[in-house]
C-alpha cells in the first residue's frame, strides 16, 4: 500500500513537471524583443538630454546639453551590453567653426562621451554601432531643432 502511494506521488509530480516545462518552453519559445537604450548619465551632472536617434535594431545616440557650462555632450549607447563591438561617437559645429570630436573603438556598451563648447550653435552630430549608422545634421541650435536625421 505505501509502495502504490509513493508511485501514485510520483506519477502526479511527473505530470506538474511536464506541464511546468511545458509551460517554460512556450515562453522561451518567444522571441524577447531587444530593450530600447536609455541614456546611462555618463555626461555627467548638469546635463539633460536634449535630442536622441535611433540606431536600428542597434542602440541610441543621444545629445545632451549643459546650461551652466555651455556644452554638449553625445554619447552612442547600445541596446544591450555584451562581449565588444565597434562602437563610434561624433559631435561638431555645423558651421565648421571648430574640429569634430569623436570617440571610437570595440567596446562593450558605450562610446563617448565627447563635448563641445557650443552654446547657441548649430551642432552636427551621430553613431554607429557595428555597421549601422544615424547622423543629425544642422541641429540643436541653441534651443530643441528636429535637423536632418540620415540613417546609414
Amino acid at each position: 500500500m505505501k509502495r502504490s502511494r509513493a508511485i501514485a506521488g510520483s506519477a502526479v509530480l511527473a505530470v506538474a513537471g511536464l506541464a511546468t516545462m511545458a509551460g517554460a518552453t512556450s515562453a522561451s519559445a518567444t522571441p524577447a524583443r531587444a530593450a530600447s537604450a536609455a541614456y546611462n548619465g555618463a555626461c555627467g551632472s548638469g546635463y539633460s538630454v536634449v535630442n536622441s536617434a535611433e540606431i536600428s535594431g542597434k542602440g541610441k545616440v543621444f545629445l545632451t546639453y549643459s546650461g551652466k557650462t555651455g556644452k554638449n555632450c553625445v554619447v552612442t549607447v547600445r541596446n544591450t551590453t555584451g562581449k565588444p563591438v565597434s562602437i563610434y561617437t561624433y559631435l561638431g559645429p555645423t558651421d565648421g567653426s571648430s574640429d569634430t570630436v569623436f570617440d571610437s573603438g570595440l567596446y562593450t556598451s558605450y562610446a563617448g562621451p565627447v563635448y563641445l563648447l557650443a552654446k547657441g550653435r548649430c551642432v552636427d552630430w551621430g553613431g554607429t554601432i557595428e555597421n549601422v549608422s544615424v547622423s543629425v545634421n544642422g541641429s540643436n541650435c541653441g534651443r530643441l531643432a528636429a535637423g536632418t536625421v540620415t540613417h546609414h
